[in-house]
């Protein structure tokens, strides 16, 4: 019966053809859609992740308490051994040593007196060493907007809005006014190598990035750490797996040094001020919006099965005339349904496939609409391939099309055959 049915639309266009156009183009968007905000919402965590917290980060408790002041004072000592034994007891983990910290920025003038000053929030990271991963996690290529990336020590990246404002190019030198770890005064003088633009003015306004030996030197931190980054092998944010490495880290600590204020703890993404907010107001932004879509091109679908199912009214009292049976003609209707759902959700599922996965190879610059974004936000986003993706299309696609052709066959089914020979001859 299903193969006998099948070959009817193939021969029946016009039966066919508009329906599943329909389906395939409401399939087509709803998997676009899905993909873009879960990848721009996904980006969005990723990139505070990389930038910030990290999927787990590892600090000491004196440090977590105070953490938005950095506290370098407070920071991981031998910091070394620690990140050795986080490697070998947590492989999967991608860990890296990173400082943070406030300082004053003196931009020089031919003269050597100071030309301008401004404050500034730096990231001392791993660049110079052939093994980092730190130069592709913070995008550092792609941002660059004049010179290069760090080559040799000494050298350090500026915001390019910073360098615009002080009217700093590339080659010149700027001096570092901070603290060290023991609270003393720290003067040291850097060579400015590049300029960077991330398109977040969250990002912009201040950011400085150097190596992470050159802060060591500054703030005289040697073999400390403000903080242990992990990363999980994830495309985006596991809440649940970072979670169960933070519990077996810390039950490990408390169990060798439960009252030292310097002993190390671990926390994830979500524990971090302000990130549970932000994780929570993705997941829940792309529910909604994923499902008032879903729902509104179930209505449109819903609506064209209804549709097609009501002009048929004249066919299914033929049908009824030469004595076909109306739970028959009521099944082979779903049947017809189901086909056409399921024919054009593959198809539109294909070609939204196709699409997403290019936009997600080659992105989509957004940069012009960020200048003034106070979020954390990509300049480049891109969609997330998810197994959701392969699937959501058909839900809409099969389920409004079968339940509209249902209630207009129900129309049908409920009427007297007598009656639809009168509309027949009419």
């Amino acid at each position: 019966m299903v193969k006998f049915l099948f070959k009817g639309l193939i021969a029946d266009k016009g039966r066919s053809l508009l329906p599943i156009i329909v389906v395939a183009i409401g399939t087509l968007l709803t998997v676009f859609l899905h993909s873009w905000l879960s990848g721009v919402l996904g980006e969005s965590v990723k990139m505070s992740s990389s930038f910030y917290g990290g999927d787990v980060k590892v600090v000491t408790k004196a440090y977590l308490s105070e953490s938005d002041l950095f506290p370098n004072d407070l920071a991981i000592t031998e910091s070394s051994n620690l990140l050795e034994e986080l490697r070998v007891e947590m492989p999967q983990v991608v860990w890296s040593e990173r400082i943070r910290f406030g300082a004053l920025a003196d931009f020089p003038d031919t003269l050597g007196e100071t030309r301008g000053q401004t404050p500034i929030t730096g990231w001392a990271v791993d660049l110079l060493s052939n093994s980092t991963k730190e130069i592709e996690r913070l995008n550092l290529e792609s941002a660059i907007v004049t010179g290069s990336l760090p080559k040799n020590s000494g050298e350090i990246l500026i915001s390019h809005e910073m360098a615009k404002r002080f009217n700093v190019s590339p080659g010149e030198q700027l001096t570092i006014f901070g603290t060290t770890m023991e609270g003393g005064m720290a003067f040291y003088n850097m060579r400015v190598c590049g300029t960077i633009l991330f398109g977040s003015r969250a990002l912009d306004r201040g950011a400085v990035i150097i190596d992470i030996t050159d802060a060591r030197r500054a703030f005289a931190m040697e073999d400390a750490s403000s903080e242990i980054l992990g990363f999980l092998p994830f495309s985006y944010y596991n809440p649940s797996a970072a979670t169960e490495i933070k519990e077996r880290f810390n039950k490990k600590q408390e169990a060798l040094s439960s009252s030292d204020e310097f002993s190390p703890t671990m926390i994830t993404l979500k524990d971090q001020a302000g990130m549970a907010e932000m994780i929570q107001y993705a997941d829940a932004i792309g529910s909604i919006m994923v499902t008032i879509f879903v729902l509104a091109m179930a209505i449109v679908l819903w609506n064209s099965g209804l549709i097609a199912g009501l002009k048929r009214y004249s066919e299914f009292g033929i049908r009824l005339a030469m004595g076909e049976d109306k739970l028959h003609i009521y099944k082979s209707l779903l049947i017809e349904a189901l086909i056409v759902g399921f024919v054009g959700s593959a198809i539109g599922t294909s070609i939204g496939i196709i699409v997403v996965v290019y936009i997600n190879i080659h992105g989509v610059d957004i940069s012009s609409m960020m200048q003034n974004s106070t979020m954390i936000m990509p300049s480049v986003v891109r969609t997330s391939v998810t197994p959701v993706t392969y699937y959501i299309g058909f839900i809409p696609g099969i389920a409004s099309v079968l339940i509209g052709n249902a209630l207009a066959g129900v129309g049908i089914f409920k009427r007297e055959t007598a009656r639809l020979f009168n509309e027949l001859e009419v």
